[in-house]
């Protein structure tokens, strides 16, 4: 509804012309720092995905379900089988989902039914991945391809033969 015309209008409240922007120009990657090509796979450079924070989230729903041995911590449980979530998931090219979660915190032996072995062997590696970054890199590199395009349930089947899963050495 228009103003009148007797009623004052201070400076600020007057309508504003509207600025259009013009279409944005094209764009490639010649800065000295963009990658040209896929992104290079080594130890330590991590995988990139979509909405991978969202997995931090899926992990606490795990949180009552993670059974720990005498001296492990949960955050470094969640952290450490949250990079391999993500690993996961950005193997198959989507953002984490819960299976992405269960996948991981079965093939470490969190979800019960652990070997012994296996137990011994994860409380030496996890130990304070929450807080190291390096630790969650090394963690992750053990965790083969073949193993991470598995089911949830493929991973439960094989446990008792863990080591076959993941790199020991």
């Amino acid at each position: 509804m228009p103003q009148p015309e007797y009623v004052p209008v201070l400076a600020g409240d007057q309508v504003r012309p509207v600025e259009r922007l013009p279409a944005p120009r094209a764009w490639h990657p010649n800065r000295p720092a963009d990658l040209h090509g896929p992104t290079p796979v080594r130890p330590g450079m991590g995988v990139t995905g979509p909405d991978q924070g969202y997995a931090l989230r899926l992990a606490r729903s795990f949180d009552e379900r993670i059974e720990l041995a005498e001296g492990e911590q949960l955050e470094d449980a969640r952290v450490g089988c949250v990079a391999v979530a993500m690993k996961r998931a950005s193997l198959f090219g989507r953002a984490p989902v819960k299976a992405d979660i269960e996948h991981a915190c079965t093939l470490w032996g969190y979800l019960g039914d652990a070997p012994e072995d296996l137990v011994a062997f994860r409380r030496r590696i996890f130990a304070g991945a929450a807080h190291h970054y390096w630790d969650q890199r090394l963690l992750v590199d053990r965790v083969p391809e073949a193993t991470l395009r598995l089911t949830p349930d493929q991973v439960r089947q094989q446990l008792a033969t863990w080591s076959g899963l993941i790199a020991v050495a």
